[in-house]
């Protein structure tokens, strides 16, 4: 598989990017926009243009990354977030019909974690979970080395469980900042980067709320390791010793003391991600 060429694709509410990806590494990529708000065929014909700038007879594969639901056998993807239109879209079908290679799709949060299983720091791991947080918390699986998405794709979805007056992702995302401060997690972090102790002082509360998460984590998969990423992953150097004081607080010490956490350091996550899961169903 290492000489396979795959393309990735990450499809957001307002852009496409796109990359080849071989050897484990990107090797081309760019970014196209769509037409958020256009139909559901004014869309696919965006993503087969962009397919199409990079597409060649050694692709040996497509992997697409989606913000939504997705019937993962047969690549159906339902509701995509901030594209009313997609309600029920026979992705896989349209694409392996119009490029006659095999293709697959999940969910961004899944591609995350499989995208740093294959790519990233979790290629020595069997059981990890992979987390994003940015505007939500995303979660993907990953036991004995595959992508685990669950009947529904709805494995990893621990931003919906109850915590606290409402759910885990509404203190545990880009949302807590919003919801409880009046300010995002961008001005935030730049607040605490110059030296405001009061954005700190969030970033350390966030981190409880995140380490909180964790420990759900632990209780429902017990993995290895847990990586993160997305947007407000930035922040890490600010939350992640206040995430650790309140991961320490789990019962189980032996599982504490052998959990590995880190935030994922690998540029391309979104594009390496969908590409991987091509090569997870190798």
């Amino acid at each position: 598989m290492a000489d396979d060429i795959v393309i990735g694709v990450d499809l957001g509410g307002t852009n496409i990017t796109i990359g080849k990806v071989t050897n484990d590494r990107v090797v081309s990529n760019s970014t196209f926009p769509i037409t958020s708000q256009g139909t559901e065929a004014k869309i696919i014909t965006e993503i087969i243009h962009a397919i199409d700038n990079i597409f060649d007879e050694q692709i040996t594969g497509i992997g697409v990354g989606v913000p939504s639901l997705v019937d993962v056998d047969k690549g159906i993807v339902y509701d995509v977030q901030n594209i009313p239109s997609w309600k029920k879209v026979h992705l896989k079908e349209i694409l392996e019909k119009k490029y006659e290679r095999p293709a697959y799709i999940n969910n961004d949060a899944n591609c995350f974690a499989v995208g740093e299983k294959y790519f990233g720091k979790g290629k020595k791991y069997k059981n990890m979970v992979g987390i994003t947080i940015g505007t939500g918390l995303g979660a993907g699986v990953i036991i004995n080395h595959h992508l685990y998405s669950g009947m529904n794709c709805g494995a990893g979805e621990f931003g919906s469980i109850l915590y606290k007056d409402n759910i885990c992702e509404y203190y545990c995302s880009g949302q807590f900042f919003i919801n409880q401060y009046g300010m995002g997690g961008h001005q935030v972090h730049e607040n605490a980067r110059q030296g405001d102790k009061k954005a700190m002082e969030i970033l350390r509360e966030f981190g409880h709320h995140i380490g909180s998460a964790i420990t759900t984590i632990l209780f429902a998969v017990d993995p290895e390791a847990i990586f993160i990423g997305g947007s407000v992953s930035e922040s890490w150097p600010f939350f992640k010793d206040s995430m650790w004081e309140t991961v320490k607080t789990f019962p189980y010490k032996h599982a504490v003391e052998r959990l590995v956490i880190e935030k994922s350091e690998q540029p391309h996550i979104a594009i390496l991600g969908a590409a991987a899961l091509y090569f997870d169903a190798q």
